[in-house]
């Protein structure tokens, strides 16, 4: 029939932003956030101690949540670090000693320590180094604040009143074991709200997808606009290069 618009089915950007089942993740299995409990005044110059009660596995997560439990009733749920074990006495403070699974402000922590979990803020719960095997170190106390090493290799200045606890998150190695089968991938992805398996666009015909047919997907760029429309908006969205950048080396002075 002439005049006919023929279109193609919407591409997964479009059907992803809708919200249906199949992009949604199983939030409703996950156990807690992991964040430590309201930071105080007299926590900075104190110490409260507390127990570890159970240690389990949150769907989604690569690093165990460990469950503390303070005398002063309080509790909550965060990354274990390496060699801590149930019943593990912890304390939290200023005045807590330095030692694996404790908490402490960063301001309190030596140089050279390892530590993981690090508030970005005081009090915001905790949001640097808190996947498996991850740890940042203690480089400097200066009047600018505590330099950190963060486990990209880059340095940040942050509060002294920041929590942090001691140790490295557990969980390393765990990308090095090899998934054998599709299936196994496939659960891992779907309890992170992923799609799996995850085809290229240039391997699509040209009806499904921007970047598909062979015959012009090596002539399309594959930078678009912020501000691009749901049908077009794929690849490197709003990138300012559209290859990977180089480490820059420090020359040795």
């Amino acid at each position: 029939m002439r005049g006919e618009i023929v279109m193609g089915k919407r591409i997964r950007v479009q059907r992803r932003g809708r919200g249906g089942p199949t992009f949604r993740a199983a939030t409703h299995k996950r156990v807690a956030p992991a964040c430590y409990p309201p930071a105080t005044k007299e926590l900075f110059e104190n110490v409260t101690r507390g127990i570890i009660e159970e240690i389990l596995h949150d769907p989604g997560r690569g690093a165990p949540l460990a469950l503390i439990r303070f005398e002063n009733g309080e509790e909550c749920y965060t990354v274990v670090p390496e060699g801590v074990y149930t019943g593990q006495q912890i304390q939290m403070g200023g005045k807590a000693n330095i030692e694996v699974g404790n908490i402490l402000p960063v301001g309190k922590i030596p140089e050279g320590t390892m530590i993981c979990n690090i508030e970005l803020k005081p009090g915001d719960g905790g949001k640097i180094a808190k996947s498996s095997g991850a740890y940042a170190t203690v480089v400097a106390h200066t009047a600018q604040g505590v330099l950190i090493k963060l486990p990209s290799g880059k340095t940040k200045y942050l509060s002294d009143y920041c929590r942090a606890t001691i140790g490295v998150v557990a969980g390393a190695g765990r990308t090095e074991k090899p998934f054998l089968k599709a299936g196994a991938k496939f659960h891992l992805m779907r309890a992170r709200g992923r799609k799996y398996p995850r085809t290229r666009g240039k391997a699509m015909v040209a009806a499904v997808h921007p970047y598909g047919s062979s015959k012009r997907s090596a002539r399309k760029v594959t930078t678009v606009s912020r501000n691009a429309p749901p049908g077009k908006k794929v690849g490197l969205i709003a990138a300012r290069g559209a290859g990977r950048r180089k480490k820059r080396v420090k020359e040795s002075e």
